[in-house]
């Protein structure tokens, strides 16, 4: 009966292992955190200073370096991306890619196995990875559902919502597409509490 129980005991572990969140290295002084994406990341809409990988940097105590272009969509991004990572070397990189794949209604499989393929080339860098969503452009803002799905096939943290929430409150955009100065405090503190939650 004993031998029973402790077989049950052992699967139910796996099974719970197996059920936990994605998780990422901790942060640390030896860090190197790179934001990768397009006018979100870069900060179109506020001061350098107030940019979300800028207010990011401060909560962590570490730096995050910033290489964010505005318009670029996936395509583009995935053929910038290896020159990033064989530049810095990063440990873990904030990867907000998709919104310009969307605003030129460009063919969401693209976008996807785009970011697919970001996703892999990261992790092959031996490098952590956490995906920020973004919303399609609509009068009623809603992150586009592929992004969770990328997060789950690939096994990585997800910050789903802070982008969408922050972008349909007028108080928090700078223009219809980009956060103000607050909007991207809100962001910036939404990743740091993901970044939080996820280290091992």
């Amino acid at each position: 009966m004993k031998k029973i129980f402790k077989i049950l005991f052992i699967g139910i572990m796996i099974i719970c292992f197996g059920c936990g969140k994605p998780q990422i290295q901790p942060i640390s002084d030896d860090s190197v955190i790179v934001a990768f994406g397009d006018s979100l990341t870069h900060g179109t809409g506020a001061n350098s200073d107030e940019t979300y990988p800028a207010v990011l940097s401060k909560l962590l105590d570490t730096e995050v370096i910033n290489t964010g272009i505005p318009g670029e969509d996936t395509t583009e991004g995935l053929k910038r991306l290896p020159s990033v990572l064989k530049k810095y070397k990063p440990t873990l990189v904030i990867l907000c890619h998709g919104g310009n794949d969307m605003l030129q209604k460009q063919n969401s499989q693209t976008t996807i196995k785009n970011i697919n393929a970001m996703i892999s080339m990261i992790q092959n860098s031996n490098c952590d990875v956490i995906l920020v969503g973004v919303p399609r452009p609509a009068l009623r803002l809603k992150t586009a559902k592929f992004y969770k799905e990328i997060a789950k096939q690939n096994k990585i943290p997800y910050q789903e919502k802070i982008i969408t929430e922050v972008l349909s409150k007028p108080s928090l955009k700078s223009d219809r597409a980009h956060p103000n100065d607050e909007g991207y405090k809100l962001i910036a503190q939404s990743i740091f509490n993901l970044i939080d939650q996820s280290e091992r």
